[in-house]
């Protein structure tokens, strides 16, 4: 039995995939930011449940201490959180810390609770990390790292999306020898969930390919060791800008992250 959080549990995917894993016996740690829809979905696969708002890095990083506090160990992370798009909008929102907010929950709350619950990962290797992605992806703009220019709420998704995906194999790197594995994937296109309801798109695919490409990740024993890689569904597949999968472009990612997180937090 595996200790394994996910992230985004109280609707879509991560809801999905928490009662297919709860049919395993694993023991679910549910975050989400609504009481109500968090205790729903507690009833139905008897998970601990963790309330948080990852608009706020403070609340990301209390998410963190609060798990630490109930557990020494954590087999899997899942980072599925995340705020979709309209495909006409174009209203630039702030996070809590006045950050673009998809750039915020996309990206920076998975790179912030990741790093705060790797003792907890490390104590339980052989250990996984799974980033939800996306096939939206465009290439960060370091120098407009908060998107103040040219804003649609699309590209700031796909921003959003191949930062996380860039990081991945940058933590995959870092990690490697220590028994986590880090990977990231496009679940599936356009899942029939709230998220694509709100985007004005029609869906394309079913929710049941997105959540057996992700359960994949999470505990099929065949991917164990497999680390650094970005699937399109159950395929590996390179990312639509390859350029981010570079050092150089990773190790810009990784310095304006660091400028953002610091700035944050000041």
């Amino acid at each position: 039995m595996a200790t394994i959080l996910i992230t985004g549990a109280t609707s879509g995917l991560g809801r999905a995939l928490a009662e297919d894993l709860a049919g395993a016996g694993h023991q679910l740690l549910l975050h989400g930011r609504d009481h109500d829809r968090l205790g729903e979905v507690a009833s139905a696969t008897g998970g601990e449940t963790y309330q948080a708002d990852l608009t706020s890095l403070a609340a990301t990083r209390d998410l963190a201490a609060e798990v630490a506090k109930r557990h020494d160990r954590l087999d899997v992370l899942v980072n599925n959180a995340g705020i979709g798009f309209h495909v006409t909008g174009t209203d630039r929102q702030l996070s809590k810390d006045g950050l673009e907010l998809r750039l915020a929950v996309n990206y920076l709350a998975p790179v912030l609770l990741t790093r705060e619950l790797l003792p907890l990962l490390r104590a339980a290797a052989p250990s996984r990390i799974v980033n939800v992605a996306s096939v939206g992806q465009a290439a960060f703009d370091f120098e407009d790292p908060d998107h103040e220019k040219d804003f649609t709420e699309p590209s700031a998704y796909s921003r959003s999306k191949l930062a996380l995906i860039s990081w991945s194999a940058s933590l995959a790197e870092k990690l490697d020898g220590t028994g986590i594995t880090v990977n990231s994937l496009h679940p599936a296109t356009f899942m029939p969930t709230r998220m694509v309801e709100a985007s004005g798109v029609d869906a394309q695919e079913s929710l049941e390919k997105g959540l057996h490409a992700t359960r994949r990740l999470v505990d099929d024993p065949a991917l164990a060791g497999v680390s650094g890689k970005y699937f399109h569904s159950e395929n590996e597949a390179q990312p639509s800008i390859p350029e981010a999968l570079t050092p150089e472009y990773r190790a810009r990612l990784a310095q304006v992250t660091e400028k953002l997180l610091t700035a944050a937090r000041a």
